[in-house]
């Protein structure tokens, strides 16, 4: 226990500027998500500047480009939260279909099993399944998110499982503490907009 403390501990008085500025707009996005605010988009650019800039000066190629999907889906929300909201004071919060879940599962899964069979040896990743997972389904959850689908914290909920369960396995109590921390930030967002779906309909 008292080594866990030391990680923590560690990852919290060692972090550089970058780290930290990363921690605060990454809370500070989900939380303004959760609250249905516009202010999430400009403050969700911020942080996956910030995270492409980490990744890419500690050698995470794929990482970093994947924070340029993210800056293009979050320009795509924003655009599309204003202008699709119609007469509503904000655009509404939506459930996908049955239809729309399925489909949703079935093209996450097939891209995930292509990309840790193909780019993520490539990549020589360590846990090239777990890796895959948690990069497509993130990027599930980034687009049902900005089209402003309440299943998306669903999927955020499952992707942050397993990466506090893989970071904490790999020792890493630091950065398993901060996924912890958004995984509790993503049901406490699908407690939320369930809550608004449900006064909507």
């Amino acid at each position: 226990m008292h080594a866990i403390w030391q990680n923590i501990q560690s990852g919290l008085t060692t972090a550089s500027p970058l780290d930290q500025a990363n921690l605060v707009f990454g809370i500070l996005g989900v939380w303004l998500m959760i609250r249905r605010s516009l202010w999430a988009f400009p403050v969700g650019l911020a942080a996956v500047t910030v995270q492409g800039v980490l990744f890419y000066q500690t050698y995470f190629p794929t990482d970093a480009i994947l924070q340029v999907f993210y800056f293009a889906s979050f320009v795509w929300g924003w655009w599309h939260w204003v202008r699709d909201r119609g007469a509503a004071p904000e655009l509404p919060v939506t459930s996908l279909s049955t239809r729309g879940r399925v489909l949703t599962l079935a093209a996450a899964s097939a891209v995930t099993a292509g990309w840790a069979l193909t780019v993520a040896p490539a990549m020589h990743a360590a846990m090239p399944w777990r890796d895959a997972f948690i990069a497509i389904f993130s990027v599930a959850a980034q687009v049902l998110q900005v089209r402003k689908n309440i299943e998306n914290w669903v999927v955020w909920v499952v992707v942050n499982l397993v990466a506090v369960a893989s970071y904490w396995s790999a020792e890493l109590a630091f950065t398993a503490l901060l996924y912890a921390v958004y995984l509790g930030m993503a049901f406490v967002g699908w407690w939320q907009w369930k809550k608004v779906f449900r006064v909507a309909a």
